[in-house]
Protein backbone atom coordinates (compact mmCIF):
# COMPACT_ATOMS: atom_id res chain seq x y z
CA UNK A 1 0.00 0.00 0.00
CA UNK A 2 2.52 2.53 0.72
CA UNK A 3 4.27 1.69 -2.36
CA UNK A 4 1.42 2.69 -4.51
CA UNK A 5 1.15 5.35 -2.56
CA UNK A 6 4.39 6.64 -3.24
CA UNK A 7 4.42 5.80 -6.87
CA UNK A 8 0.69 7.26 -7.30
CA UNK A 9 2.47 10.33 -5.78
CA UNK A 10 5.39 10.37 -7.82
CA UNK A 11 3.60 10.61 -10.73
CA UNK A 12 1.02 13.33 -9.30
CA UNK A 13 4.75 15.24 -9.07
CA UNK A 14 5.39 14.33 -12.86
CA UNK A 15 2.38 15.59 -13.98
CA UNK A 16 2.12 18.42 -11.92
CA UNK A 17 6.17 19.55 -12.83
CA UNK A 18 5.22 19.12 -16.43
CA UNK A 19 1.98 21.16 -16.23
CA UNK A 20 4.33 23.67 -14.62
CA UNK A 21 7.21 23.65 -17.31
CA UNK A 22 4.39 24.04 -19.96
CA UNK A 23 2.48 26.54 -18.20
CA UNK A 24 6.22 28.32 -18.18
CA UNK A 25 6.43 27.58 -21.89
CA UNK A 26 3.11 29.06 -22.78
CA UNK A 27 3.75 32.13 -20.72
CA UNK A 28 7.16 32.57 -22.54
CA UNK A 29 5.11 32.63 -25.77
CA UNK A 30 2.47 34.91 -25.18
CA UNK A 31 5.25 37.20 -24.02
CA UNK A 32 6.81 37.26 -27.01
CA UNK A 33 3.57 37.36 -29.00
CA UNK A 34 2.93 40.73 -26.92
CA UNK A 35 5.92 41.86 -27.63
CA UNK A 36 5.75 41.20 -31.20
CA UNK A 37 2.22 42.95 -31.12
CA UNK A 38 3.76 46.10 -29.46
CA UNK A 39 6.22 46.49 -31.94
CA UNK A 40 3.69 46.11 -34.97
CA UNK A 41 1.77 48.94 -33.41
CA UNK A 42 4.41 51.01 -33.00
CA UNK A 43 6.13 50.57 -36.70
CA UNK A 44 1.98 50.96 -38.03
CA UNK A 45 1.14 54.32 -35.64
CA UNK A 46 5.00 55.78 -37.26
CA UNK A 47 3.52 54.99 -40.96
CA UNK A 48 0.53 56.62 -40.13
CA UNK A 49 2.23 59.64 -38.76
CA UNK A 50 4.34 59.84 -41.64
CA UNK A 51 0.70 59.44 -43.97
CA UNK A 52 -0.57 62.35 -41.69
CA UNK A 53 2.01 64.79 -42.47
CA UNK A 54 1.52 64.27 -46.19
CA UNK A 55 0.14 67.39 -48.17
CA UNK A 56 -3.27 66.82 -48.78
CA UNK A 57 -6.81 67.18 -47.22
CA UNK A 58 -7.12 65.45 -43.83
CA UNK A 59 -10.72 64.83 -42.85
CA UNK A 60 -12.34 63.25 -39.64
CA UNK A 61 -15.37 63.05 -37.60
CA UNK A 62 -16.59 61.49 -34.05
CA UNK A 63 -18.99 62.29 -31.33
CA UNK A 64 -20.46 60.76 -28.06
CA UNK A 65 -24.14 59.56 -27.65
CA UNK A 66 -25.51 59.43 -24.06
CA UNK A 67 -28.69 58.85 -22.61
CA UNK A 68 -30.87 57.47 -19.85
CA UNK A 69 -34.47 56.95 -18.92
CA UNK A 70 -35.97 55.72 -15.33
CA UNK A 71 -39.55 55.89 -14.10
CA UNK A 72 -39.99 55.77 -10.40
CA UNK A 73 -43.92 54.38 -8.82
CA UNK A 74 -44.47 55.03 -5.36
CA UNK A 75 -41.41 55.71 -4.19
CA UNK A 76 -42.16 57.19 -1.08
CA UNK A 77 -38.37 57.95 -0.19
CA UNK A 78 -37.75 60.84 -2.80
CA UNK A 79 -39.40 64.14 -3.01
CA UNK A 80 -41.34 62.95 -6.21
CA UNK A 81 -42.23 59.49 -5.38
CA UNK A 82 -44.18 59.03 -8.89
CA UNK A 83 -42.26 60.60 -11.89
CA UNK A 84 -40.60 59.13 -15.06
CA UNK A 85 -37.51 61.09 -16.03
CA UNK A 86 -35.02 60.66 -19.32
CA UNK A 87 -31.68 62.47 -20.12
CA UNK A 88 -30.22 62.72 -23.96
CA UNK A 89 -27.27 64.09 -24.75
CA UNK A 90 -24.81 64.06 -28.43
CA UNK A 91 -21.71 65.20 -28.92
CA UNK A 92 -20.05 65.58 -32.30
CA UNK A 93 -16.25 66.66 -33.32
CA UNK A 94 -15.52 67.39 -37.35
CA UNK A 95 -12.18 68.38 -38.80
CA UNK A 96 -10.92 69.14 -42.65
CA UNK A 97 -7.92 70.09 -42.59
CA UNK A 98 -5.50 71.15 -45.79
CA UNK A 99 -1.89 71.19 -45.68
CA UNK A 100 0.55 72.20 -48.50
CA UNK A 101 4.19 73.06 -48.65
CA UNK A 102 3.50 77.04 -48.56
CA UNK A 103 0.17 77.36 -46.44
CA UNK A 104 -2.52 75.47 -44.95
CA UNK A 105 -6.26 75.85 -44.04
CA UNK A 106 -7.86 74.08 -40.87
CA UNK A 107 -11.32 73.79 -40.25
CA UNK A 108 -13.47 72.66 -37.33
CA UNK A 109 -16.68 72.03 -35.29
CA UNK A 110 -17.64 71.21 -31.98
CA UNK A 111 -21.43 70.83 -31.38
CA UNK A 112 -22.66 69.81 -27.95
CA UNK A 113 -26.38 69.20 -27.26
CA UNK A 114 -28.35 67.65 -24.48
CA UNK A 115 -32.10 67.57 -23.35
CA UNK A 116 -33.61 66.15 -20.00
CA UNK A 117 -37.01 65.80 -18.61
CA UNK A 118 -38.22 65.33 -15.08
CA UNK A 119 -42.37 64.60 -15.18
CA UNK A 120 -44.09 64.86 -11.14
CA UNK A 121 -46.55 62.67 -12.25
CA UNK A 122 -48.43 63.71 -8.98
CA UNK A 123 -48.29 67.38 -10.58
CA UNK A 124 -50.71 67.82 -13.90
CA UNK A 125 -49.31 71.47 -14.88
CA UNK A 126 -45.45 70.68 -14.46
CA UNK A 127 -43.53 70.57 -17.92
CA UNK A 128 -43.22 67.25 -18.98
CA UNK A 129 -41.19 67.71 -22.17
CA UNK A 130 -37.60 67.49 -22.75
CA UNK A 131 -35.94 70.32 -22.35
CA UNK A 132 -32.49 72.15 -23.40
CA UNK A 133 -30.02 71.65 -21.22
CA UNK A 134 -26.24 72.01 -23.05
CA UNK A 135 -26.26 73.97 -25.73
CA UNK A 136 -22.61 74.61 -27.58
CA UNK A 137 -21.66 75.09 -31.44
CA UNK A 138 -18.61 75.87 -32.22
CA UNK A 139 -16.89 76.80 -35.95
CA UNK A 140 -12.96 77.87 -36.79
CA UNK A 141 -11.13 78.78 -39.59
CA UNK A 142 -7.71 79.00 -39.38
CA UNK A 143 -5.46 80.14 -42.81
CA UNK A 144 -1.64 79.73 -42.52
CA UNK A 145 0.85 81.23 -44.88
CA UNK A 146 3.81 79.37 -43.54
CA UNK A 147 7.63 81.04 -43.04
CA UNK A 148 8.84 77.64 -41.91
CA UNK A 149 7.51 74.24 -41.21
CA UNK A 150 7.15 75.62 -37.23
CA UNK A 151 5.82 79.31 -37.53
CA UNK A 152 3.16 80.94 -39.85
CA UNK A 153 1.39 83.97 -40.41
CA UNK A 154 -2.31 83.32 -40.20
CA UNK A 155 -5.39 84.76 -40.04
CA UNK A 156 -8.73 83.44 -37.56
CA UNK A 157 -12.00 83.42 -38.18
CA UNK A 158 -14.50 81.66 -35.06
CA UNK A 159 -17.52 81.48 -34.36
CA UNK A 160 -20.04 80.61 -31.55
CA UNK A 161 -23.32 80.41 -30.04
CA UNK A 162 -26.42 78.49 -29.16
CA UNK A 163 -28.46 76.22 -31.56
CA UNK A 164 -31.40 75.37 -29.38
CA UNK A 165 -32.81 78.03 -27.76
CA UNK A 166 -31.40 81.99 -28.34
CA UNK A 167 -29.68 81.72 -31.91
CA UNK A 168 -27.22 84.27 -31.97
CA UNK A 169 -28.26 85.66 -29.02
CA UNK A 170 -25.60 86.27 -27.76
CA UNK A 171 -23.44 85.04 -30.75
CA UNK A 172 -19.36 85.59 -30.94
CA UNK A 173 -17.92 85.95 -34.01
CA UNK A 174 -13.85 86.69 -33.54
CA UNK A 175 -11.60 87.81 -36.64
CA UNK A 176 -7.82 88.56 -36.01
CA UNK A 177 -4.48 87.96 -37.93
CA UNK A 178 -1.10 87.35 -35.99
CA UNK A 179 1.24 84.39 -35.94
CA UNK A 180 0.07 80.60 -35.57
CA UNK A 181 3.23 77.71 -34.17
CA UNK A 182 2.92 74.25 -34.82
CA UNK A 183 5.21 72.70 -32.53
CA UNK A 184 4.64 69.04 -33.01
CA UNK A 185 2.21 67.35 -35.30
CA UNK A 186 -2.02 67.76 -34.87
CA UNK A 187 -0.87 70.93 -32.29
CA UNK A 188 -1.36 74.34 -33.04
CA UNK A 189 -0.91 77.84 -30.87
CA UNK A 190 -2.82 81.01 -32.43
CA UNK A 191 -1.68 83.78 -30.83
CA UNK A 192 -3.64 86.97 -32.92
CA UNK A 193 -2.88 90.36 -31.07
CA UNK A 194 -5.36 91.99 -33.68
CA UNK A 195 -8.51 90.80 -33.00
CA UNK A 196 -12.22 91.86 -32.90
CA UNK A 197 -14.67 90.11 -30.85
CA UNK A 198 -18.24 90.57 -32.95
CA UNK A 199 -20.88 90.28 -30.04
CA UNK A 200 -24.50 89.51 -31.59
CA UNK A 201 -27.35 90.11 -28.92
CA UNK A 202 -30.57 92.11 -28.41
CA UNK A 203 -28.98 93.06 -24.67
CA UNK A 204 -26.71 95.88 -26.20
CA UNK A 205 -26.40 97.06 -22.23
CA UNK A 206 -24.74 94.36 -21.00
CA UNK A 207 -22.79 92.49 -24.49
CA UNK A 208 -20.81 94.61 -25.81
CA UNK A 209 -17.73 94.34 -28.85
CA UNK A 210 -14.39 94.92 -29.10
CA UNK A 211 -10.94 94.78 -29.77
CA UNK A 212 -8.71 92.64 -28.01
CA UNK A 213 -6.22 89.92 -28.20
CA UNK A 214 -7.08 86.21 -29.44
CA UNK A 215 -5.32 82.92 -28.08
CA UNK A 216 -6.10 79.75 -29.49
CA UNK A 217 -4.78 76.05 -29.05
CA UNK A 218 -5.66 72.72 -30.76
CA UNK A 219 -4.71 69.59 -30.35
CA UNK A 220 -6.98 66.95 -32.23
CA UNK A 221 -5.23 63.16 -33.03
CA UNK A 222 -6.62 59.74 -33.69
CA UNK A 223 -4.46 57.08 -32.06
CA UNK A 224 -5.86 53.39 -33.54
CA UNK A 225 -8.83 53.60 -31.68
CA UNK A 226 -8.72 56.46 -29.54
CA UNK A 227 -9.47 59.83 -30.66
CA UNK A 228 -9.20 62.51 -28.70
CA UNK A 229 -9.37 66.35 -28.87
CA UNK A 230 -8.81 69.83 -26.71
CA UNK A 231 -9.46 72.91 -27.75
CA UNK A 232 -8.84 76.25 -25.57
CA UNK A 233 -9.98 79.21 -27.11
CA UNK A 234 -9.18 82.35 -25.09
CA UNK A 235 -10.21 86.29 -26.10
CA UNK A 236 -8.48 89.03 -23.86
CA UNK A 237 -9.98 92.50 -24.28
CA UNK A 238 -8.01 95.60 -24.57
CA UNK A 239 -11.30 97.70 -23.49
CA UNK A 240 -12.29 95.93 -20.30
CA UNK A 241 -11.65 92.24 -18.76
CA UNK A 242 -15.35 92.01 -18.52
CA UNK A 243 -15.77 91.77 -22.47
CA UNK A 244 -13.37 89.12 -21.79
CA UNK A 245 -13.93 85.20 -22.02
CA UNK A 246 -12.62 81.28 -22.36
CA UNK A 247 -13.88 78.47 -23.18
CA UNK A 248 -12.02 74.84 -22.33
CA UNK A 249 -13.86 71.73 -24.54
CA UNK A 250 -12.77 67.93 -24.37
CA UNK A 251 -13.56 65.24 -26.14
CA UNK A 252 -11.79 61.61 -25.64
CA UNK A 253 -13.80 58.45 -27.44
CA UNK A 254 -12.42 55.12 -27.14
CA UNK A 255 -13.67 52.48 -30.12
CA UNK A 256 -14.35 48.89 -28.53
CA UNK A 257 -16.15 46.93 -31.16
CA UNK A 258 -16.41 47.90 -35.13
CA UNK A 259 -16.91 52.12 -35.06
CA UNK A 260 -18.31 51.48 -31.69
CA UNK A 261 -16.76 52.56 -27.73
CA UNK A 262 -17.21 55.04 -25.21
CA UNK A 263 -16.74 58.54 -24.65
CA UNK A 264 -16.28 61.42 -22.33
CA UNK A 265 -16.84 64.92 -23.02
CA UNK A 266 -16.35 67.98 -20.51
CA UNK A 267 -15.85 71.78 -21.11
CA UNK A 268 -15.23 74.42 -18.83
CA UNK A 269 -16.05 78.73 -19.72
CA UNK A 270 -15.65 82.10 -18.38
CA UNK A 271 -17.72 84.67 -19.34
CA UNK A 272 -18.71 87.45 -17.44
CA UNK A 273 -21.26 89.55 -20.04
CA UNK A 274 -23.14 86.07 -19.71
CA UNK A 275 -23.45 86.01 -16.10
CA UNK A 276 -24.78 89.36 -15.62
CA UNK A 277 -27.18 88.61 -18.79
CA UNK A 278 -28.34 85.47 -16.90
CA UNK A 279 -28.96 87.11 -13.05
CA UNK A 280 -30.48 90.38 -15.14
CA UNK A 281 -32.90 88.56 -17.52
CA UNK A 282 -33.33 85.08 -16.13
CA UNK A 283 -33.28 85.56 -12.26
CA UNK A 284 -34.66 88.97 -12.63
CA UNK A 285 -31.98 90.60 -10.26
CA UNK A 286 -32.54 94.70 -11.57
CA UNK A 287 -29.24 95.56 -8.85
CA UNK A 288 -26.86 93.05 -10.68
CA UNK A 289 -23.76 94.78 -12.13
CA UNK A 290 -20.49 94.01 -13.69
CA UNK A 291 -18.89 94.77 -10.42
CA UNK A 292 -21.39 92.93 -7.93
CA UNK A 293 -22.30 89.44 -10.35
CA UNK A 294 -21.17 86.18 -9.75
CA UNK A 295 -19.44 84.84 -12.05
CA UNK A 296 -19.20 81.57 -11.19
CA UNK A 297 -17.28 78.73 -13.87
CA UNK A 298 -19.57 77.13 -16.61
CA UNK A 299 -18.99 73.21 -16.86
CA UNK A 300 -20.81 70.74 -18.66
CA UNK A 301 -19.73 66.92 -19.23
CA UNK A 302 -21.06 63.80 -21.02
CA UNK A 303 -20.68 60.09 -20.61
CA UNK A 304 -22.12 57.61 -23.07
CA UNK A 305 -21.56 55.63 -26.64
CA UNK A 306 -18.91 56.88 -28.84
CA UNK A 307 -19.45 56.45 -32.41
CA UNK A 308 -16.38 57.10 -34.60
CA UNK A 309 -17.15 58.46 -38.23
Amino acid sequence: MKKTLLLLSFFIGIISLQAQTLESELKAEQAAKKDSIKALETRVNAIQSQLDALPGWKKGAFGTIGGSVSNFKNWYAQGNPNNASGNIGVTVNAFANLTQDKFFWRNAANVNLSWVKLDDKDDPTDNDSFREATDVFNITSLYGRKLNEKFAISGLGEYRTTLLSNFNDPGYLDLGVGATWTPIQDLIVVVHPLNYNFVFSNEDAIFESSLGAKILADYTRQIGAISFKTNLSMFQSYESSDLSNWTWTNSFGYTLWKMIGVGFDFGLRNNKQEALNYAVNTLGDATATFDNVDNDLQSYWIVGLNYKF
